[in-house]
């Protein structure tokens, strides 16, 4: 395969190794060399062109789009989206998918390339190349390069861990044995160590499931001393910048520190310490040498909570138009607004403020994790420019509610009991209900295409991907002789 790159060797440096390697390069020194030296893996981003007024057919381009794709589709996070821009853009443009076998590759164990369907190296025959991988699995770098170059581009998306933990216990609570014994998601946190066994059957959906995702390793838990009401470190301690969706300039500040307190709850006539904060579940060098890891791997990282944001710097970066990132909400949970802000507590009772410090603080890898992705997409904004960023996500939104009048009976999103096409049907997992799309009548034969790749949800969309790539054989009657009459 020939030399390797920085990059790529940096790439290879996989999360399985980061627990052996960080007590190596502590000693010597090597890890804040890492950290501090030119370890992030930068990409020149080329500038998107907007066009003028909306339309169903993607712009014309003066550079070359990017269609060599890695997304790492999180749990609860808005990635059904994402997949969907991605299913519509590469069907309309001929791209080759690499698909599990059936919806998830091999999740929550780690990916393997032995999975994507079609991928046959060991035969010696000429391997038909892959352009996106963009399904449900745990991250594993070193095999996914065996599938996708080292040169496509990687991206993901991450959620603020307290809206994400109301989604997951809604949506897994048959799933995860530590929500099913909970009565509540606000019994749940009050004293979560009642509830969550690490490596218990679907617990991973119980704490830090951006982490797990990533397929970052996890440091060993241990419980700090009965009484100690102090939190450890915060893994970045400087304040992060909030900019509330479509707000413009004017910022709010958030300082992880204030969210990250022991909250101690009374449980069998004993004291004890239930928030994770008090536990040390590693350094923050341990924390800051893994995300450093993910900046050297991930070309950009989306936020949920700014979800037109992000898609205007992916369009950016990949050189799309802006049509190819309109699309509808998918996956989205009745009574749920998808891309709300949560990072802000203005507006909450006091028990939601309650709530919500408490899921951070329990999936602390997370919030670490949204903290530091959160700074890097404002660093990015910054550098587009937020008045040409509120003019594009001004136009986004335009395009998307002109397509949803064009394309939806109703202009919205309906309840699933109403959707008789089991085309868009989508599908329903969990407490609440999954909303999905019904087309309008009298479309014409181009827009009724275009409408159907807007609407179709994520599991019909990739049936329809595998048949188009692996269409089956017919096999064709053998020819015998006519029976002879009687």
């Amino acid at each position: 395969m020939g030399p390797l790159s920085p990059a790529r060797t940096l790439r290879l440096w996989g999360p399985r190794s980061l627990g052996v390697a960080l007590g190596v390069f502590m000693t010597i020194g090597f890890a804040l060399q890492l950290l501090g030296g030119p370890f992030q893996r930068r990409l020149p981003g080329p500038q998107l062109r907007q066009p003028s007024a909306p339309s169903l057919r993607p712009a014309l381009l003066s550079c070359a789009p990017r269609q060599r794709l890695v997304f790492l589709k999180t749990h609860k996070s808005g990635s059904s989206s994402v997949l969907s821009l991605l299913h519509r853009y590469g069907d309309r443009h001929g791209l080759r998918f690499a698909l599990p076998a059936r919806y998830q590759f091999g999740y929550p164990r780690l990916f393997q390339a032995s999975r994507v369907k079609g991928y046959r190296p060991q035969t010696g025959g000429t391997q038909l190349p892959f352009h996106i991988l963009c399904h449900h699995m745990r991250f594993n770098l070193k095999e996914v390069l065996q599938v996708m170059p080292s040169d496509s581009f990687f991206f993901s998306i991450v959620r603020d861990p307290a809206a994400l933990a109301r989604s997951a216990f809604s949506y897994y609570k048959s799933t995860s044995s530590a929500f099913r014994k909970s009565p509540s998601l606000a019994a749940f946190l009050a004293n979560p160590r009642a509830f969550y066994r690490p490596g218990a059957r679907g617990d991973h959906y119980a704490r830090n499931l951006l982490w797990f995702d990533f397929g970052l390793p996890f440091p060993p838990e241990k419980r700090a001393k009965r009484g100690s009401l102090h939190p450890p470190r915060d893994p970045d301690p400087r304040q992060l910048q909030v900019l509330p969706s479509g707000a413009g300039p004017r910022a709010q500040t958030l300082n992880p520190n204030a969210l990250i307190h022991p909250v101690s709850t009374v449980a069998d006539h004993r004291s004890q310490i239930s928030s994770p904060a008090s536990f040390d579940l590693g350094s923050s060098s341990f924390i800051q040498w893994g995300l450093a890891w993910l900046d050297s791997v991930f070309d950009l990282v989306m936020v949920a909570e700014y979800f037109d944001e992000s898609l205007v710097l992916l369009a950016d970066a990949l050189c799309w138009g802006l049509d190819d990132v309109v699309g509808f909400m998918h996956n989205a949970q009745a009574g749920r607004k998808q891309g709300l802000s949560t990072v802000s507590n203005s507006g909450l009772t006091a028990e939601d403020r309650q709530l919500t410090a408490r899921a951070r603080a329990w999936n602390n890898l997370d919030w670490a994790l949204y903290v530091h992705f959160n700074r890097s997409l404002w660093a990015r904004i910054e550098k587009y420019g937020q008045r040409r960023l509120q003019t594009a996500v001004a136009e986004l939104r335009a395009r998307r509610e002109a397509l949803a009048k064009h394309c939806l009976a109703g202009g919205e999103a309906s309840d699933p009991k109403y959707i008789t096409d089991r085309r868009f049907r989508p599908f329903q997992f969990g407490s609440a209900k999954v909303l999905g799309y019904i087309l309008r009548s009298g479309l014409s034969p181009q827009d009724q295409e275009e409408c159907e790749r807007l609407a179709t949800p994520e599991l019909q969309y990739k049936d329809k991907l595998d048949a188009k790539q692996f269409p089956p054989t017919v096999s064709l009657p053998l020819k015998t002789s006519r029976p002879l009459s009687p």
